[in-house]
């Protein structure tokens, strides 16, 4: 069976490409893009072609862009192209040259297939319509189609494996992912090649591919040659392994499943973990990484995160945008201070924290030789002796209990706020300030005694609370 043979058959397993509906296909004017594009044209499905002009090579850019506007005569399609100024986006965004040209690719492919492009008058102005022929957005399908092959399928697991990112890494490239379809997954660059020389079909070779300065050309030009000495089938072995690896990953996601509904409890946009339920998992940091590394956190966090077991409470472990905090028998993923976290750490003196019931400001005073203790209950004179940070601000729950000013007793947080009067909906709003399991602040009520200012205190912390 022939390339043309193989994928007609290849494109069977996936109905949603149809014959009467324009495909967008990305094409560099490479070798792999070329194939694709007389494989398409040969099994007579309907395509646009779009090319991307990264500006990055000069007079190579150039003509890689005329030469993929000259095959929309060649196969009758309308081309695509749009120019990027790739080096400014890098710089801008401060990512590497690869990351900005596949941000900038794949943002304008969504755009085209979403029917979003040209987005403004300027943009309808740049020369990109090759052809007479308009798209009919109607007709246009909702994938992209790139020309992966199985070459750069095994690159990208082997520079997986060698970055650690885990099982789902393995898999390589997948053959649809959100709205890119890649249908070459199936054959080899070898191939690629061979179709091309026998259909006489020309193709150009950007130069940035022969160098050894990009991490896949690197695997390809150096490692893959050294490994295959070795390993002769190398690329059959890596590809029968692929296979199994993209199915053990279905048992691998059905078994984390499985745990995390065991394990989480979602309460608003906070994720709570019972901690004794946590230590008993195994394998306790693999279920810990799943459940972490959507919120920010990587395998580096992971000692630090499993720590917080044995923890006091009032320790965190902070990703850029959640925290994870240890309060009592709990796990507490939220997010970094926000008006909708429900716990939210107070790090230091000095600080103004925003919060869903309103704002504290928190200070030290040294000298207070003249300092009243205010009366008011929206603030809060405490001996900073007793105070040690992270304190926890939070909404106050059943079974919570303090000292109330000038009381030796203890006393339950919802017979206090019972006693004060405090409708239904407005013990729902009240918040307390923590301190290593103990209540040093019902904001805006009373203060623990065990707090309080003494004639041997000597610095006070002060909060102040103004409500919404």
């Amino acid at each position: 069976m022939n390339l043309h043979e193989r994928f007609l058959q290849h494109l069977q397993q996936f109905p949603f490409i149809q014959k009467q509906q324009k495909q967008l296909v990305a094409v560099s004017g490479g070798v792999d893009s070329i194939v694709l594009c007389d494989l398409m044209y040969k099994t007579a499905y309907d395509f646009v072609i779009a090319h991307c002009n990264f500006q990055l090579r000069e007079a190579e850019s150039e003509r890689d862009e005329q030469f993929v506007r000259n095959l929309g005569d060649k196969y009758g399609k309308e081309v695509l192209v749009r120019r990027f100024d790739t080096k400014k986006y890098a710089a801008v965004n401060k990512v590497s040259i690869q990351v900005a040209a596949r941000e900038l690719r794949y943002e304008w492919f969504r755009a085209i297939v979403n029917g979003q492009w040209p987005m403004n008058k300027q943009e309808e102005k740049l020369p990109v319509h090759h052809s007479p022929f308009t798209i009919h957005h109607s007709q246009l399908s909702t994938y992209i189609l790139t020309a992966h092959h199985a070459n750069d399928n095994i690159e990208t697991t082997l520079m997986n494996f060698f970055k650690g990112t885990g099982i789902s890494g393995l898999h390589g490239i997948l053959p649809v992912q959100g709205k890119i379809f890649r249908p070459l997954l199936f054959a080899k660059k070898e191939e690629l090649l061979a179709y091309s020389s026998e259909n006489n079909l020309p193709f150009v070779e950007d130069s940035s591919n022969l160098s050894d300065k990009y991490t896949r050309n690197f695997f390809r030009h150096k490692l893959f040659p050294l490994l295959k000495e070795v390993y002769p089938n190398l690329e059959d072995n890596l590809l029968h392994n692929i296979e199994r690896f993209t199915e053990v990953e279905i048992l691998y996601k059905q078994s984390v499943e499985q745990h995390k509904q065991k394990l989480l409890e979602v309460k608003g946009n906070e994720v709570h973990i019972p901690v004794l339920k946590l230590k008993k998992t195994n394998p306790l940091t693999t279920v810990v990484y799943e459940i972490v590394k959507d919120f920010g956190f990587t395998a580096n966090h992971l000692p630090d995160i499993i720590n917080l077991l044995d923890s006091e409470t009032g320790k965190y472990v902070s990703s850029g945008s959640h925290r994870i905090i240890k309060n009592r028998s709990w796990l507490i993923i939220s997010p970094l201070q926000t008006m909708q976290a429900a716990n939210i750490l107070i790090e230091a003196t000095g600080e103004n924290v925003t919060f869903a019931g309103g704002e504290l400001q928190v200070k030290t005073m040294t000298n207070f030789a003249d300092f009243k203790i205010p009366s008011a209950n929206n603030a809060a004179a405490l001996d900073v002796a007793e105070i040690t940070f992270p304190l926890l601000l939070r909404k106050w729950k059943q079974g919570d209990y303090f000292y109330p000013l000038g009381m030796k007793k203890k006393k339950k947080v919802s017979r206090f706020l019972s006693d004060q009067k405090l409708s239904k909906t407005d013990k729902e709003k009240v918040w307390v300030v923590e301190m290593n399991k103990k209540i040093a602040w019902i904001v805006g009520q009373r203060i623990d005694d065990r707090f309080k200012i003494k004639p041997s205190s000597i610095n006070v912390l002060i909060i102040t609370f103004r409500g919404i």
